[in-house]
């Protein structure tokens, strides 16, 4: 399987890491390891870079990218959401930096059989990590009609999530749906004809809905922005991209919550909670990407970038 994948924002998530030759790093999302590669070549032989994906091929890919590294690696097949037990185990004195590019990566949307996309016919599977149980399959057949609508109206931001969900129960009824393409048709004849005709694929938002409920990909984020600032050394940084407005505003809030954590009503002279700051947010603004980017690499378009350091 040759699958071309991008990595996003690169030279701004290495100048946002600052890294330390000698320093220990995580990239919590490994995905195709470009953003691993380029980390390891800012790293002398005393670095350290520990690599986590809990996508099988994605860990085999990357190790065989990074085989010609000087730095020290180690790689771990897991969900970051095990952000803390990972650094107690293989960097107990905690790192200098961590990287997180959310969402699904260009390979796993590019390979038919993983079912993530909607132009492609494939069985519904959608699961980043195919030792779990649950997939699209199961979440489109077997999820109530308000199940489903919740599920399509949060994650998807979709406005006709429950004439979707209707048209999926309706259609489930008279046989299971199988496929990815199926279930795009059922999406698109939801849809009215008008909002057909404009912007992107009709289905788009429902499968991004699905896809964050079979890998549960919003409901672990602020845990583990809080495990990851805690596994930093002071002056460590958090470097997390973003490809969707949920998942910026969640770490968007996160981070200030973390850099302004006082919970005293406002007209308190002094703070009395005693809750102090573990953050200093350095991007005001998140970081996006250029327009030479933006030419090479369309996924590129809805990437966010939001910096913060231990303090």
């Amino acid at each position: 399987m040759d699958l071309k994948h991008e990595s996003v924002l690169l030279d701004e998530c290495l100048e946002g890491l600052d890294i330390k030759a000698d320093g220990v790093y995580i990239d919590g999302t490994l995905g195709g390891g470009g953003h691993s590669l380029a980390i390891c070549s800012k790293l002398g032989k005393e670095g350290v870079l520990i690599g986590i994906d809990q996508d099988a091929y994605a860990l085999e890919r990357a190790k065989q990218r990074l085989l010609g590294v000087t730095c020290k690696t180690v790689f771990v097949r897991d969900n970051f959401r095990n952000m803390a037990a990972i650094v107690e185990q293989h960097a107990p004195d905690k790192v200098d930096g961590i990287l997180l590019d959310l969402g699904v990566s260009s390979f796993q949307l590019d390979d038919v059989d993983r079912g993530f996309s909607y132009h492609n016919t494939a069985k519904l599977d959608m699961r980043m990590d195919d030792r779990q149980r649950i997939t699209a399959y199961h979440v489109v057949n077997e999820y109530d009609l308000a199940s489903l609508e919740k599920v399509i109206r949060q994650y998807g931001e979709e406005k006709f999530a429950k004439r979707i969900a209707s048209f999926i129960v309706e259609a489930r009824s008279k046989k299971p749906i199988d496929t990815t393409t199926q279930l795009a048709e059922i999406i698109k004849s939801a849809i009215p004809a008008k909002f057909r005709r404009v912007g992107p694929h009709p289905a788009r938002r429902t499968f991004q809905a699905i896809r964050i409920e079979v890998n549960q990909e919003l409901e672990i984020l602020e845990q583990t922005v809080e495990d990851a600032v805690k596994s930093l050394k002071t002056g460590g940084r958090l470097a997390i991209i973003t490809f969707h407005s949920l998942e910026d505003r969640i770490i968007k809030n996160k981070y200030k919550s973390l850099q302004n954590p006082c919970t005293c009503p406002p007209d308190f002279p002094v703070c009395r909670c005693g809750k102090e700051a573990t953050i200093k947010i350095i991007t005001r603004k998140p970081i996006v990407a250029g327009q030479e980017e933006l030419e090479s690499n369309a996924r590129a378009r809805s990437a966010k970038l939001r910096i913060a350091e231990k303090i």
